[in-house]
């Protein structure tokens, strides 16, 4: 059998006396796309985060290709990339000079500017700045600067937010594409159902900290006898 590309037991997170994340156990196989969804406060950013290697759990184990993320974090970060709902790009660089900037941090060469470019679809846009781009735009540069590495492991929060259904059919296909021609797994949070059940091959559903239902968005659908996973999402939350 392969071997995970992320395990989660029992993983909390309490920050003073707000239990944020409350014992979830999940895993996540090479080559999936798997969906963490939830209303807002339910612990979704801070279980990114913490995969990210940002926050340390209070409790429970987490491995990344069975790696520790809180003993062996400086080698999980090397084969991860995290996309933040709110991540920015530096407004007066081209968007070609900020997809060279991330490369030469992450020690790569010009090949992985031309897949970020690739990746972003942008096109001639790429010579303007940033500070020019539209929301949608930024979204596309930032995620492409997310793939363009070639992560094992892509944490992806909200990573259509906002934006309108061009560029979010645009990301999605991109994700799509990457996990087709790499073999990585993503993780994503989205409140976009339809994003989440075109995109994701398993979803968990977490509400109050605690993962509620998990399954293919069909298994889901069929549970919870729903045409589509936003209602399977409004009857489970709404039984909270």
């Amino acid at each position: 059998m392969a071997e995970a590309a992320v395990v989660v037991e029992n993983l909390r997170k309490v920050f003073r006396d707000v239990v944020a994340v409350d014992g979830i156990s999940f895993n996540v196989r090479p080559g999936e796309v798997f969906g963490l969804v939830g209303p807002n406060g339910a612990g979704k950013t801070t279980t990114l985060r913490i995969l990210a290697t940002i926050l340390k759990p209070t409790e429970g184990t987490v491995l990344i290709y069975g790696m520790d993320v809180v003993k062996e974090k400086d080698k999980v970060r090397r084969i991860i990339s995290y996309l933040p709902e709110e991540a920015g790009a530096y407004k007066n660089m081209t968007g070609y000079e900020y997809l060279r900037l991330m490369a030469r941090i992450y020690g790569l060469s010009d090949d992985a500017v031309r897949e970020g470019a690739r990746l972003s679809g942008l096109g001639d846009a790429l010579k303007r700045y940033v500070g020019t781009y539209s929301k949608g735009m930024k979204r596309r540069l930032q995620l492409a600067r997310a793939l363009m590495v070639k992560p094992k492991l892509a944490i992806l929060d909200e990573p259509s937010s906002g934006l309108d259904v061009v560029h979010a059919v645009y990301v999605r296909n991109v994700i799509r594409g990457f996990v087709k021609e790499t073999g990585a797994a993503v993780i994503l949070s989205s409140h976009n159902m339809l994003e989440v059940e075109y995109t994701c091959d398993r979803v968990a559903l977490i509400n109050k900290g605690r993962i509620v239902a998990e399954g293919t968005p069909r298994e889901l659908k069929e549970a919870f006898n729903a045409s589509n996973l936003e209602e399977v999402f409004v009857k489970v939350v709404g039984q909270q």
